[in-house]
């Protein structure tokens, strides 16, 4: 029997088989949950392709963290495929590469910066209370990312963004944790996924990687990440939330 045995899990973000959502819906199925994915737009097309190489083939639903419409209907939608929802993966991120990333940083207008933290940091709130109608008993929000507590060459907006995400997953902690939700972040290191080669100059973070992870770092091995959410998403972890835990080779932990 698998650690999510019975679950049922909503997972975002999934576009390409590269991506953390995908290894993490994989993951989540072996073990035994039900999963329903979700995307937008044109990637949706990319998304009905990738998931026919999961077993069963889940549910695609669209959703944009931008619409209220999307959101204000999302729980209904789930109910088409499921009967409730015992976990939500946060795998949602955007920053325009033009402007936002890059080194930019000083001279990014606020509706680009408003962008980037709407769709990166605030979803998670809107996202969750989307949900949480069809939340059981328990329920366990996961969200993606990269640990915003220093500043990182190139991730300029982004970095704030996710500073954002680490304290909207705490209030969040506070104030459903009484519901019996938990909400915590997997912070992963640097992952040869779509989002990252936006992100100009991002092979900066490869090479301080391979210099400074002292358990090494593979940035296409998106296994471990995906392996530590769904730990989140089971019933090992029923006392932790408001957590961020690390998964990058112990990059984090490490001095010059």
């Amino acid at each position: 029997m698998g650690i999510l045995e019975g679950k049922r899990i909503l997972v975002t973000g999934v576009t390409l088989d590269t991506s953390i959502g995908f290894q993490i819906a994989r993951i989540a199925q072996a073990e035994g949950a039900t999963v329903v994915v979700s995307n937008f737009g044109r990637a949706m097309s990319l998304t009905r392709r990738v998931i026919k190489k999961l077993d069963p083939e889940p549910p695609l639903l669209e959703l944009d963290v931008t619409d209220e419409e999307h959101l204000a209907s999302l729980a209904d939608r789930l109910r088409e495929h499921v009967d409730g929802l015992d976990g939500v993966v946060h795998s949602l991120a955007f920053a325009n590469p033009e402007t936002a990333l890059g080194g930019g940083f000083l001279t990014t207008p606020w509706a680009d910066v408003a962008t980037a933290v709407q769709v990166s940091a605030y979803s998670l709130q809107s996202l969750t209370m989307a949900c949480k109608p069809l939340f059981a008993e328990t329920a366990s929000v996961v969200g993606l990312d990269f640990d915003a507590t220093v500043a990182w060459p190139v991730y300029d907006w982004m970095g704030v963004s996710k500073a954002a995400l680490e304290a909207t997953s705490r209030y969040l902690a506070r104030y459903l944790g009484p519901e019996g939700v938990r909400v915590n972040l997997v912070a992963a290191g640097p992952l040869e996924t779509l989002s990252k080669r936006s992100i100009p100059g991002a092979e900066e973070f490869n090479d301080l990687w391979a210099q400074r992870a002292p358990l090494g770092w593979e940035p296409k091995n998106i296994e471990p990440t995906a392996r530590a959410v769904v730990a989140l998403l089971s019933d090992w972890f029923p006392k932790t939330t408001g957590e961020m835990i690390h998964v990058d080779g112990g990059m984090h932990a490490m001095g010059a």
